[in-house]
């Protein structure tokens, strides 16, 4: 868990506002043309998560759409902390048992975009993420599903990172026969925490990364919950 509190900044890849739709457009060649729907996790539905399907994988009209709606419920007057990508935890490759090997992947996950947006409710503020990846099947691999684990980590900067909250999600990716890839959208609603002090709020980060401890800790769990 102390590596989440590691003040390291991520790939460059996460986007630190949703009105960023150019930019966004201009990366999603060959998802939002040909790519199957993408599997989406979070509970319940929403307008942010809606937003964020837009935004990633809808038509140039609906992420126009999306850009729209954030300009009109975000308050520019407001920060809001950065979500970026966790180093090193852009990538999750899951084997098959035995020796790794090229052959004997199952499955690669990747994190490619971020967005997010903040409101402020009493002495309370929300950061909302939309996470989009892509799982790409391996040698090893097939139709199914997997789960991937996701882990985003509220972290305030400095010679000392504090960890502020974390939060693990296991969540469902389907592969359907002859399919070698299928994208993800994960949403996270609900990262609430203290509004700091004046001037605190700068260092504060959102990370988001795979958790390989996640997928070694799945099978010793199941098996204490069946003894």
């Amino acid at each position: 868990m102390n590596r989440w509190a590691n003040g390291v900044r991520g790939t460059g890849q996460a986007i630190t506002a949703i009105l960023l739709v150019a930019a966004l457009a201009g990366c999603s060649s060959g998802i939002i043309e040909s790519a199957p729907a993408p599997s989406a996790s979070g509970s319940g539905s929403s307008s942010f998560r809606t937003r964020m399907s837009n935004l990633f994988f809808g038509s140039p009209d609906n992420q126009a759409q999306a850009s729209v709606a954030a300009a009109n419920t975000a308050d520019p007057n407001q920060d809001c902390p950065v979500a970026d990508i966790r180093a090193g935890a852009s990538t999750l490759q899951v084997n098959a048992p035995g020796e790794k090997s090229t052959n004997t992947v199952r499955y690669q996950a990747t994190i490619a975009r971020l967005a997010r947006e903040c409101a402020v409710r009493g002495p309370n503020m929300t950061i909302k993420v939309g996470v989009q990846g892509r799982v790409v099947v391996g040698p090893a691999g097939g139709a199914g599903q997997i789960e991937v684990p996701l882990r985003y980590a509220l972290i305030q900067e400095g010679p000392n990172p504090k960890t502020i909250l974390t939060k693990l999600h296991r969540f469902p990716v389907t592969i359907a026969d002859g399919q070698s890839n299928v994208p993800f959208l994960h949403v996270e609603e609900d990262i609430t925490f203290a509004v700091p002090r004046r001037g605190e709020l700068d260092s504060y980060v959102v990370y988001v990364g795979f958790d390989p401890d996640a997928v070694k800790e799945a099978p010793a769990k199941k098996a204490r919950q069946a003894r």
